[in-house]
């Protein structure tokens, strides 16, 4: 995945349902492109899945016995 702009995060805080405005969206950009650079280096070679959604998903579940 490519380094988000605001466009970008502004797509996917709607669809997460948390809009936020342009503003908000820049900022978020902005903070979160370090982490994007730092793995840019092993983008595609990681044995998991970083997609934030699953995260929420997993971190909600009921572990079952």
């Amino acid at each position: 995945m490519t380094k988000p702009g605001p466009k970008e995060v502004s797509a996917i805080t709607a669809t997460a349902g948390v809009p936020v405005d342009s503003e908000a969206a820049a900022r978020i950009a902005n903070s979160i492109g370090p982490a994007f650079d730092g793995f840019a280096a092993v983008a595609g070679t990681l044995p998991l899945d970083i997609e934030p959604a699953s995260y929420l998903l997993v971190q909600t579940a009921e572990v079952s016995k």
